[in-house]
């Protein structure tokens, strides 16, 4: 069929959003809202958590909001229950939740390296054991947001860009496993994006290629179109909204225009 306008719009979809209180996660929410959607809402942050909801809400469409650890399993499987009672069915997942510190790696014992793991590679496992059996037979979208760390080294960051790139080839293999049932498994990797869990970004702009910061609505963008029609093709990918940092590598604008490593 030939697109059109609508192929954007995610109308009477259901969308579950992890992390969703803040930052990238509450903008997916709010956009796929205004695109039709409505949003089942998880995050430890209660009182941000119900902010979003209002979004959503103010959009014209349904929320639930559930206060959680996104590394429980326990937690995520009550979730689960909770937006099949309210809704039926899920149509997209956005495995949102994450974080990390800044250590050298010889500095992280178990403890931190364990909680690392948990909150962002065993995280995403959970949710996508708990929802895709939500996933109508036509299938779905599950979209996993990793980091432009997951495709370069991270000096201080070691195990969270590992995490974040052991979720990129699981993103990967599952698009596999899962295509037989059309379910669209993607990344989004995201970076030079101020957000409350980074807080403002140090540094010249001059360093992105595009000369500019990007805005959490830039993720919200592509989550857009990675959950719709629009992606329908489109799976076991990596979406990159970094201004072109990835594709640069090294490479870094100088004041006088000109490129240097």
């Amino acid at each position: 069929m030939p697109l059109g306008p609508a192929d954007v719009l995610l109308t009477d979809g259901v969308a579950v959003v992890t992390g969703a209180a803040v930052g990238i996660g509450r903008a997916i929410a709010g956009a796929f809202a205004r695109f039709g959607a409505d949003v089942a809402l998880c995050d430890r942050d209660a009182d941000n958590l119900a902010a979003a909801a209002v979004d959503v809400e103010d959009a014209g469409r349904s929320a639930l909001t559930a206060e959680l650890d996104v590394r429980e399993a326990d937690a995520v499987a009550a979730f689960a229950d909770a937006v099949r009672t309210r809704f039926g069915h899920v149509d997209v997942l956005v495995n949102n939740a994450g974080g990390g510190f800044r250590a050298d790696f010889l500095d992280i014992n178990a403890k931190g390296q364990n909680a690392l793991v948990r909150e962002n590679f065993d995280s995403v496992t959970l949710c996508v054991r708990a929802f895709v059996p939500l996933m109508p037979p036509d299938g779905g979208s599950i979209i996993n947001l990793t980091s432009v760390e997951a495709h370069r080294a991270a000096p201080g960051f070691a195990v969270y860009a590992a995490q974040k790139a052991a979720v990129e080839s699981l993103t990967k293999s599952l698009a596999l496993e899962l295509g037989t049932r059309s379910i669209r498994v993607n990344c989004i990797a995201p970076d030079m994006i101020p957000t409350p869990g980074v807080g403002p970004l140090e540094g010249p702009h001059g360093h992105v290629p595009l000369g500019v910061d990007g805005h959490v609505d830039d993720c919200a963008a592509a989550a857009v179109y990675l959950a719709g029609a629009m992606s329908r093709f489109v799976t076991g990918t990596t979406l990159h909204v970094d201004g072109g940092t990835w594709a640069a590598g090294g490479w870094r604008r100088l004041d006088d225009g000109t490129w240097s490593t």
